[in-house]
């Protein structure tokens, strides 16, 4: 029986930039969860958080010449490729076509989606750290990088400046990275 090989950050990154599939494997094994957990708290369907999923990870092996360690961590750059690319999704025309078909049954199943989801993201700690953040700050944070909007609009759902929203969400990412080191 082999033993199941890890590897330290560091190590991950420089496999993955030469291209190791064993390295890859390990990455999707250890990081898929939780970035579809994140995936799903956007995008709110599980066979299109899949396929987003999968589009995350091709970005990944496409662009991991482009991580940079000394701007953060490998899962903070992962999860920004995930977000965006939710965020990509749900904004497409296709994804607003199809909701504006959607039948009611669908909607039921989305809120019972969306009780699961919210218990994966407690799991994996997130709303434990984000629990840390004043109310009016994680508000916004949740408003960003959960749902996917956008600061002008969270402005308006808001009814706050976007330069507040601005400063607010900033503030409070930087509170987390000092609450996650």
């Amino acid at each position: 029986m082999a033993s199941e090989v890890t590897y330290n950050e560091q190590e991950l990154v420089y496999l993955l930039k030469e291209r190791n599939n064993q390295a890859f494997s390990y990455l999707y094994d250890n990081y898929s969860g939780a970035l579809y957990t994140i995936i799903l708290q956007i995008v709110k369907e599980s066979e299109l958080a899949n396929d987003v999923l999968q589009e995350v990870f091709v970005n990944i092996w496409r662009k991991i010449e482009s991580y940079d360690a000394s701007k953060g961590r490998l899962f903070t750059w992962m999860l920004n490729i995930a977000r965006n690319a939710s965020i990509d999704t749900i904004r497409s025309k296709s994804f607003q076509n199809a909701q504006k078909n959607q039948e009611l049954a669908d909607n039921v199943n989305t809120s019972m989606v969306n009780q699961v989801t919210q218990l994966n993201v407690d799991n994996i700690g997130l709303k434990k750290v984000l629990l840390k953040l004043k109310p009016e700050i994680r508000s916004l944070v949740e408003l960003a990088y959960f749902k996917g909007y956008t600061h002008e609009e969270i402005a308006q759902i808001e009814g706050i400046p976007v330069g507040t929203v601005k400063t607010r969400i900033r503030s409070g990412l930087l509170q987390l990275r000092e609450y996650l080191k």
